[in-house]
C-alpha cells in the first residue's frame, strides 16, 4: 500500500497526538516526511520520537519555507497545529500549493481570515478536513442519535453550560490564548468545539448571537482587588507554590516541549493567571438563535471547582438531558497533575458527592425518564480522539451520524464566537449573514 506522505505545521504539545498516530497505529497508511516548526527544540523532540521508534527521520523546516517544503518532499496532506491566529494563512499557502490540508480547531480566529479560506477552497478544490474531536465522544453521539431518530419531536431549544475547573480552565490563562489576538478567546478556540456539537446535533446553522462576559476571576486587577499580594511571573520558579501556578520542571514533556525552548523564541508556558496582559474573558454567556427557530442559551465558566458539562434539549415530544462530570473536584494538596485536561485521564474510581461519570436521560411527555446506554471510551475527549484519528488517516466509512467535519462546520462553528465576540464589544445583538462569510448569508 502506498502511503500518504504527510507534514506537520507547528510541533507544540497538540502535534504529539498525530505523531504518535502516524508513528504507531496508523504507520502502515502514513509517513510523517517533514515537520515545519519555528523552534528547533520543539521540531527536534518530534523528529526524534519518530526515529526512536524506528521510523526514517522527517526533514526540519522553517514556515517561511512552506511552499518549498511541500514541493521537495512531495507533500500529500499537511496537519496544522499551529497558533489559532496561524490557522488561517497556512490553510490558504497549502492549499494554493496543491496539498489538502487537516487542522487543529479552531479554523481560524476571526470573519475575514475565515472569508480568505473560502476563497481558497472555491479557488483551489483541495480538501480541508477539521479534527472535531467531541463529535466522536460516545456520550455526544448517543444524544446525536437521541435527537436524529426524533425521540424528543423536533428541537425547540437548548440550554448548555460548560464547566472548566481550576486546573483545566486556568491553564488558558498561562499560555498564548490569555492573548484574544491569537486565540480568539474561549468563545472561539475552546467554545467553537461546544458551538459545532449544537450544530452537528440539530443539523441546523447559528442566524443570530448576544454575547455578555468578561474577565471576573483571573488577571491582575482581579488579584488586586481580592488583595492576593506579590505573584511570581510564572510558575517555574523556587521556594513554595500555590495551587495555581505550573511548575515546568515537575513534567518530563512540558520541560522539554516549552522550558528547553524558550531561549529561541521567548514563549513563556507557565505565566501567572493573574498577571497583566490577559484579554480573554473568564464567564461568558450567549443566547443564539438557529434557523431552524430553535435557541441555544450557553454559558462557560473558567474558574469552577469541578469541570464537565451539561445539556438539556428541548423538543415538541419531550426532553433529553446529558450530564457528564469530567472531574469532580480540584483539591488543593493533590498538586497540579501535568495531564490538565480531565477527558483524557481515566476515573480513579474516588468516590464522592461529585463522582465522575455520565448520564444521559430521555423523558418523553407522558412518560417516565428512562437512561439511554452511552458506549464509553477511555483517552482522550471521551475516546474521541482514537475514533477521530482512524477517519483522519484511514478514511471515514459509513457513518450515519455524520460525525467527519469539513471546514464548512468549521465556519459555522467559529461564526458563534466570532458574532460573539463582536457582542461583547458591541453590546448589541449580531447576525452572522452580516460577517461577510458567502457561506453564512441567508
Amino acid at each position: 500500500m502506498t502511503r500518504t506522505r504527510y507534514a506537520l505545521v507547528g510541533a507544540g504539545h497538540r502535534a504529539q497526538l498525530y505523531v504518535e498516530a502516524i508513528a504507531g497505529p496508523h504507520a502502515d497508511r502514513a509517513e510523517l516526511v517533514a515537520i515545519c516548526e519555528p523552534n528547533p527544540v520543539r521540531a527536534a523532540l518530534h523528529r526524534d520520537r519518530l526515529v526512536e521508534v524506528g521510523h526514517p527521520a522527517p526533514t526540519l523546516w522553517a514556515p517561511d519555507d512552506l511552499e518549498r517544503m511541500l514541493a521537495a518532499e512531495r507533500v500529500d496532506r499537511v496537519v496544522i497545529t499551529a497558533r489559532d491566529d496561524l490557522h488561517a494563512p497556512l490553510i490558504v499557502r497549502a492549499l494554493d500549493a496543491g496539498v489538502d490540508v487537516v487542522v487543529e480547531k479552531p479554523l481560524t480566529i476571526d470573519a475575514p481570515s475565515a472569508a480568505a479560506i473560502e476563497d481558497a477552497v472555491a479557488r483551489t478544490g483541495r480538501s480541508v478536513v477539521l479534527t472535531f474531536n467531541y463529535r466522536y465522544s460516545p456520550r455526544n453521539s448517543a444524544l446525536r442519535q437521541v435527537i436524529q431518530e426524533g425521540r424528543i419531536g423536533r428541537v425547540t431549544s437548548i440550554d448548555f453550560s460548560w464547566m472548566l475547573d481550576t486546573k483545566h480552565g486556568a491553564d488558558y490563562f498561562r499560555r498564548w490564548h490569555r492573548e484574544k489576538q491569537h486565540s480568539g478567546g474561549l468563545l472561539v478556540h475552546k467554545a467553537s468545539h461546544h458551538f459545532d456539537l449544537v450544530n452537528w446535533w440539530l443539523r441546523d446553522a447559528p442566524t443570530r448571537v448576544f454575547a455578555s462576559g468578561g474577565l471576573r476571576f483571573y488577571g491582575a486587577e482581579n488579584a488586586r482587588a481580592r488583595r492576593l499580594g506579590e505573584r511570581p511571573a510564572r510558575g517555574t520558579h523556587d521556594g513554595d507554590h500555590d495551587p495555581f501556578e505550573l511548575d515546568l520542571r515537575d513534567d518530563e514533556r512540558l520541560r522539554s516541549l516549552y522550558l528547553d525552548a524558550e531561549s529561541h523564541d521567548g514563549y513563556l508556558r507557565d505565566r501567572d493567571v493573574f498577571g497583566e496582559g490577559i484579554t480573554i474573558e473568564d464567564n461568558l454567556a450567549l443566547v443564539v438563535d438557529y434557523a431552524s427557530g430553535a435557541t441555544l442559551s450557553y454559558s462557560l465558566n473558567a474558574h469552577a471547582p469541578w469541570e464537565g458539562y451539561r445539556v438539556a434539549v428541548n423538543g415538541t415530544e419531550g426532553r433529553a438531558e446529558l450530564d457528564v462530570v469530567e472531574r469532580g473536584a480540584v483539591l488543593a494538596d493533590e498538586g497540579l497533575h501535568p495531564v490538565l485536561d480531565p477527558s483524557a485521564v481515566a476515573d480513579t474510581g474516588a468516590r464522592s458527592l461529585r463522582p465522575q461519570g455520565e448520564r444521559l436521560l430521555v423523558q418523553r411527555h407522558w412518560e417516565d425518564a428512562v437512561e439511554v446506554e452511552i458506549d464509553g471510551g477511555n483517552g482522550g475527549h471521551g475516546g474521541g480522539d482514537e475514533l477521530l484519528l482512524a477517519d483522519v488517516f484511514v478514511g471515514p466509512g459509513d457513518d450515519p451520524l455524520g460525525r467527519p467535519a469539513g471546514w464548512a462546520d468549521g465556519v459555522r462553528s467559529i461564526a458563534v464566537g466570532i458574532a460573539g465576540n463582536l457582542s461583547l464589544a458591541s453590546g448589541v445583538p449580531v447576525l452572522t449573514s452580516d460577517l461577510g462569510i458567502r457561506l453564512l448569508e441567508s
